[in-house]
């Protein structure tokens, strides 16, 4: 019989959260083992530890060592705790390098040879971000906390202009998680080319954090997620709906490894932040907003827009309104120190890296320093914050572009994570780059471009500096006039001003239509033309309202939508004003009702207003939150009458102590997803 001393161990090992039987500790540091044994057996045992298909010394699978009379810090070994008559105590350690994954235990005596090994049974090893000797060691404990153990996070979203977030439950120790995790890495693609090789390579960060960011999406490898940006979600679940990472790891699981529908790119961060979490790799999820995909790797990303001002699917670069990808910590041995700490992994499909769609890990310094020549896939993240924008006008009949403009600031704003201990937003933009506009950001962004041999390459696509370098006559911009809020009518003004002292013709074609939010135009929703003479200096202000029955039905679960005006000006260059607008979901509201006690039950209450005046029907609640309730509530909540209120009750049996977070979900025929969450202190 073996005794794991289960909650000793997972108490030292920061493991206590994991719902398991198993034992479950972390590499580099001792745990304590019981076992029966009789006479004096201390003197001549012998320990096995063993993980993969064919454990082997060679490759580090497999150890076999005896019993020692101090733990050593670079191989596993065995120090004797305590003995009596039928039972030996032994503290076990492992290297800090170790193999990560799920091992056998077996002990032999030595004097008599012929014994085959006893088993004694299974246990995890995982990542030790509290062990200095770690590849993932972390100094900072509370950043260990939240990078590791914290199962509640807060992605921002929106755009630049209007940013909003939304809970997410990670939920890394729910039941089964990590052997769904385990699972995943024994069904990527190096496993099934070469199991042991692979399986050896599971002591390294850098080489799990690249296998599971090919694993979380489906292309390539049958993975976790299949994407979908079509802002049709049919014969699966649209991405704004899901709440947290549990759901989608145990249906990939029970499905027999079919990849769930749907996912977008909060969606892939989120559960690769759980699997790197649950395994011991500090992670976090990082929003870009207008964050650049640069398909063709000149750090430039072009717009397409023809004479009425639609932007045209031209180009395979994308300006996106945002973009989550993630951060897990650990040292670069590969680089040398400087590059070691925060290292971005995107597991979101867009660019395919070494033949399939995996997306670092990329040294945040070497992307600050525009070391672009580094492992892995830099050029590609160095884009999504640093691009250069160029819009151009293009006429279908002839084929014919012209420059309308170029910017080199608009790209990467407000890089956004979840702060320590806090659900505040903490701005990281100036990891990433050096203030936008200064000297030593260009010279950052000129270095990238020569490490790329961009800088003496002809490219016949870019524009001429005689292009770039001209004036327009006029400027515009839109103006919000009025609320963003789905169910309201949408006001703005367009504003023009005229930049000469002669008198300008200007002929504006605007259009609006709905997009995902990576700005994939969806439905027209209007289309409209004016001309207009304005005198020398003068500034003119056009009202555009956009009423909330022309665009419902087109609008996407997004929720956004992008105005374009495309002015031609007599004798002049065109000019282009744009914005990208995203509406709010009207509020929900949660209120506990009393004091939420470890198993005592709790009422909980959710009041939704209709904000219009039609009635809402099909209307959804699903409630998830960690030690609140297990699995996921999903309740029918009658149809809402014009702006009447709905109140649902349901009752919670919180099973932990603490501050726990309850995330809410409410749908209905006319607002997708409104989300909030709140904490409940237990």
């Amino acid at each position: 019989r073996t005794n794991w001393h289960l909650k000793e161990n997972a108490r030292d090992h920061h493991t206590s959260k994991f719902s398991s039987k198993e034992l479950i500790v972390r590499r580099g540091q001792a745990f304590t083992v019981t076992f029966n044994a009789t006479g004096q057996p201390e003197q001549n045992l012998t320990f096995i530890t063993e993980t993969g298909p064919n454990p082997s010394k060679l490759a580090k699978t497999q150890a076999t060592f005896g019993i020692s009379s101090t733990m050593s810090r670079e191989s596993w070994s065995a120090v004797l705790q305590s003995t009596s008559s039928n039972s030996v105590s032994i503290s076990i350690s492992s290297p800090p390098n170790a193999v990560i994954g799920r091992y056998k235990l077996s002990v032999q005596t030595t004097s008599t040879d012929s014994s085959s090994p006893a088993i004694l049974g299974t246990f995890v090893l995982l990542f030790n971000p509290w062990s200095s000797g770690d590849d993932v060691y972390m100094p900072n404990k509370a950043e260990c906390e939240e990078y590791v153990l914290e199962e509640f996070g807060i992605i921002f979203a929106g755009n630049k202009n209007h940013i909003n977030s939304f809970g997410w439950n990670f939920g890394q120790f729910q039941e089964d998680i990590l052997n769904i995790c385990l699972s995943m890495l024994d069904r990527s693609l190096n496993y099934r080319q070469d199991p042991a090789t692979d399986v050896s390579h599971r002591n390294d960060p850098k080489y799990l954090g690249r296998v599971l960011s090919a694993m979380v999406n489906a292309n390539d490898d049958q993975g976790v997620l299949l994407g979908n940006w079509s802002g049709n979600y049919e014969g699966g679940k649209s991405p704004s709906s899901w709440t947290g990472s549990g759901e989608i790891l145990q249906n990939w699981k029970k499905s027999g490894f079919k990849p769930v529908r749907y996912g977008q790119c909060w969606v892939f961060a989120a559960v690769l932040t759980t699997v790197l979490r649950c395994l011991g790799i500090p992670t976090r999820t990082i929003t870009n907003f207008s964050s650049a995909h640069d398909a063709d790797g000149n750090l430039r990303v072009d717009e397409f827009y023809d004479a009425s001002g639609n932007h045209l699917d031209r180009s395979a670069d994308s300006i996106w309104n945002f973009h989550v990808w993630n951060e897990s910590w650990f040292s670069r041995s590969d680089l040398g120190p400087s590059y070691s700490g925060w290292q971005v992994l995107d597991a979101t499909p867009q660019e395919e890296s070494g033949g399939i769609y995996q997306c670092g890990p990329a040294s945040r310094n070497a992307i600050k320093e525009g070391d672009v020549d580094l492992e892995y896939d830099c050029p590609f993240v160095f884009a999504e914050v640093n691009a250069d924008c160029m819009y151009w006008n293009y006429e279908a009949t002839t084929g014919k572009k012209t420059l309308m403009f170029s910017k080199s600031t608009v790209i990467g704003q407000f890089i956004s994570t979840k702060a320590v201990g806090r659900d505040d937003r903490v701005d990281v933009t100036i990891d990433y780059k050096y203030e936008e506009g200064s000297t030593k950001e260009r010279d950052i962004f000129k270095k990238a471009r020569k490490k790329l041999g961009l800088e003496d390459k002809f490219d016949p696509t870019a524009p001429t500096p005689q292009e770039i370098d001209q004036k327009p006559d006029i400027s515009g911009r839109f103006k919000v006039a009025g609320p963003l809020e789905v169910g309201k009518d949408l006001s703005l003004i367009l504003v023009l001003e005229n930049l000469q002292s002669d008198a300008k013709t200007v002929h504006v074609n605007m259009t609006a239509w709905s997009t995902v939010y990576t700005r994939r135009p969806v439905h027209e929703i209007r289309k409209d033309s004016i001309s207009v003479t304005l005198s020398p200096k003068e500034e003119i202000q056009f009202p555009i309202k956009i009423s909330y029955t022309e665009y419902q039905q087109r609008l996407t679960t997004d929720n956004t939508i992008q105005v374009t005006a495309l002015c031609l000006v007599e004798g002049g260059i065109q000019v282009l004003v744009q914005r990208d607008i995203t509406l709010d979901n009207p509020a929900i509201d949660i209120q506990v009702l009393g004091e939420a006690k470890v198993n005592k039950e709790v009422d909980v209450e959710v009041i939704f207003t209709n904000p219009i005046d039609t009635e809402v029907i099909d209307c959804v609640l699903q409630v998830e939150g960690n030690d609140l309730l297990r699995g996921i509530l999903e309740i029918d909540v009658p149809p809402v009458k014009a702006s009447e209120k709905s109140s649902t009750k349901f009752k919670l049996i919180p099973f932990e102590t603490g501050p726990k977070h309850l995330l809410v979900n409410f749908s209905c025929d006319k607002f997708a997803d409104i989300k909030t969450f709140k904490m409940v202190n237990v």
